[in-house]
């Protein structure tokens, strides 16, 4: 498996672990798969999140410090992931370097429940942001009808975004609407769009495929 990794790398392809957890951090096993599994690149969610703070103990301390603290528990969650977050990027940081920006990525996903909520979305991906505060990081944002001026909005702040929940074909079309107008906004205020680079994620069946060949003129 190893070798077919590497040959997957030395063809061009980024090759990103969809799981994580602090034990990861710890233990050296995101290290290793760096190192020896061409792993560039790490994607999150609540789902993802809520699997690894179930198992273990890894979590045990900082939650008793925020619960002693009196924390509430949307701080708590948004404390406990950024912090793995921003971890997680500084262990990219090379690979970051060295690819001049396009690999070494982390992504944290806004929170589901503003899926349909543009003006929360567009704060909570800022908030992300700011907070975990690294180049490296990429900010999810569904591809809603209400989550494209999002994702605009976003990337015209110079945020790098991860596109998720793209379905179809006509779908990935408007996502890439969105950040085509999010990169003109973002070079009319003087944004560098060097230090922009965001990713999407499609999953399409094949008949909307040929559903989009044969409208295509």
């Amino acid at each position: 498996m190893n070798d077919r990794l590497k040959k997957l790398s030395d063809a061009g392809v980024s090759i990103w672990l969809d799981d994580f957890s602090r034990e990861r951090l710890t233990s050296g096993s995101l290290q290793e798969l760096i190192d020896e599994w061409h792993v560039v690149g790490v994607t999150t969610n609540p789902s993802i999140f809520a699997k690894a703070m179930s198992a273990g103990d890894a979590y045990t301390g900082q939650l008793r410090e925020l619960k002693a603290a009196n924390t509430s528990l949307a701080e708590v969650v948004t404390t406990l992931t950024t912090d793995d977050v921003r971890d997680a990027c500084d262990l990219f940081t090379g690979v970051y370097t060295s690819t001049d920006g396009v690999d070494g990525r982390v992504s944290i996903e806004v929170d589901p429940r503003l899926a349909h909520e543009t003006r929360p979305t567009i704060d909570e991906a800022q908030r992300l942001s700011d907070v975990v505060d690294r180049p490296n990081v990429l900010v999810k944002i569904p591809a809603t009808t209400e989550g494209l001026p999002a994702i605009t909005a976003t990337i015209a702040a110079g945020i790098s975004v991860n596109v998720t929940l793209i379905f179809s074909v006509a779908s990935y079309r408007d996502v890439l609407d969105a950040w085509l107008s999010g990169l003109e906004q973002a070079h009319d205020k003087g944004v560098d769009l060097t230090e922009i680079h965001s990713v999407a994620s499609v999953f399409v069946s094949r008949t909307d495929v040929e559903v989009d060949k044969r409208s295509t003129p």
